[in-house]
């Protein structure tokens, strides 16, 4: 197992050499969200994260709605990632959860049949980076059906278990490093 964090232009300037320094040794990095963002920290933090010899991931937040907007959003991710020019080692992440009530407020679907749906859209729009889904464990257990999708998964339960133990694991949003907060993952393999 190996420790690292991921982190988007919301955590302001990361101190790599602070990151490197507490054990990291990866990072997922958003690299895009909705239909046409692009994660204004993306790049910068790719290569802070490279240059402290840390291995980089990349995922992007969705706002679809449905499968069409989920292909649009895979055609923004794939886009933000070529035009940065960054290699990325670890696969690209789907986070498909409405942490902002966006969903909601929208009248979205919330059956396991649109919500999957929406995923695999994603998934197979994205080709051929390499893809996974990023969500909590009740957004899989009853939202995602995360087998049918064939892909790595990445469960958000925070604590002392993961209870799905996919290709990663993110355990905590308060892991402090160098005095700031971060959300803490276990990568299952060793790097």
């Amino acid at each position: 197992m190996t420790n690292g964090i991921d982190v988007s232009e919301n955590n302001g300037r990361v101190d790599w050499e602070a990151v490197a320094d507490a054990g990291m040794k990866f990072a997922i990095v958003r690299s895009s969200y909705g239909r046409y963002a692009i994660d204004e920290d993306f790049v910068r933090n790719v290569n802070g994260a490279h240059d402290m010899g840390l291995l980089c991931g990349a995922y992007h937040y969705s706002y679809a709605l449905n499968p069409e907007q989920a292909q649009q959003e895979a055609r923004n991710c794939k886009q933000a990632i070529d035009e940065a020019g960054v290699l990325l080692e670890l696969p690209v992440w789907f986070d498909m959860e409405d942490a902002d009530g966006y969903k909601k407020a929208h009248g979205f679907d919330f059956s396991r049949e649109n919500v999957t749906a929406i995923c695999r859209a994603f998934l197979d729009e994205i080709k051929p980076l390499d893809c996974g889904v990023y969500a909590s464990l009740s957004w899989f257990e009853n939202y995602i059906d995360w087998r049918s999708l064939g892909c790595a998964v990445w469960n958000a339960q925070w604590g002392q278990c993961d209870d799905i133990k996919g290709y990663m694991w993110q355990f905590t949003d308060s892991l402090n490093i160098g005095g700031k907060a971060f959300d803490g993952d276990v990568l299952y393999l060793d790097i």
